[in-house]
């Protein structure tokens, strides 16, 4: 099954990526579309907690400025720092 067509989990976690920071938003969104299917069971409970934290924590993360103590959710940020990289590359 297509990531597009996952229903009510798809809609609830592209809904949870929304963000007051335009830039968490954009690399959020883009990691659900193209990255979270390639998640285990542990990483998509990860994302789900990641997604719980306050933008300004989430930034630090991202942006490489702080590492969570959680090490599933430090393996997701590794995931989606990697996938953005791997954007701005091609």
């Amino acid at each position: 099954m297509a990531w597009e067509d996952a229903g009510e989990e798809a809609r609830r976690l592209r809904w949870r990526c929304r963000r007051g920071m335009k830039e968490l938003e954009l690399l959020l969104g883009a990691f659900l579309e193209r990255g979270h299917a390639e998640l285990d069971e542990a990483g998509r409970a990860a994302f789900v907690r990641l997604l719980e934290h306050p933008d300004p924590v989430l930034a630090g993360w991202l942006l490489g400025e702080s590492v969570p103590m959680d090490g599933e959710i430090a393996r997701v940020v590794r995931a989606i720092r990697a996938a953005a990289a791997a954007r701005a590359g091609s």
